[in-house]
């Protein structure tokens, strides 16, 4: 005989809190970085500079809510919404940290267990989710190499 039990590892309130423990982050790296070599400044071209790297993982956060919201999953235009503005970037980013905290709780639960087409590949919606926050801390850590190749001190990756 198989005993089955279904048991919740965190809550969506839990997810959330750490989703945005990561974006409140990863904002502190975008400030931390001189206005002049935020979107300029790259360790190793053909590398980035991480003001670009921060508005592609805007971009997949968005798409990711969006996604998890209505079930669309529309190739993102990669250049769309790109600034070398600071500012701008900053603004679009607690837009998007206000819409997760009024909008993420609302995802239907039986979401996350179906699997969704995404531009790059089948998930469920909890991969979906995951990966996006995989995303935001790998190329918050290239921002950490920058930064340090910049003779800045990053923010304690600990501090969410």
């Amino acid at each position: 005989m198989t005993n089955t039990a279904t048991a919740t590892i965190v809550s969506l309130e839990e997810f959330l809190i750490y989703w945005q423990g990561h974006r409140a982050l990863t904002r502190r790296v975008i400030e931390v970085f001189a206005e002049d070599q935020l979107f300029t400044f790259s360790a190793a071209p053909p590398m980035r500079p991480f003001g670009v790297m921060a508005w592609e993982i805007h971009q997949v956060s968005e798409l990711t809510l969006n996604g998890l919201l209505t079930g669309k999953w529309p190739e993102p235009d990669w250049r769309e919404g790109v600034s070398k503005d600071r500012a701008e970037l900053l603004k679009a980013w607690d837009a998007l940290s206000g819409r997760l905290e009024r909008e993420f709780l609302k995802v239907d639960l039986a979401f996350f267990p179906q699997t969704h087409t995404l531009p790059w590949g089948e998930m469920t919606g909890w991969a979906a989710a995951i990966y996006t926050i995989d995303n935001e801390i790998h190329h918050r850590g290239q921002g950490y190499v920058y930064l340090r190749a910049l003779g800045i001190e990053p923010p304690a990756f600990y501090e969410r």
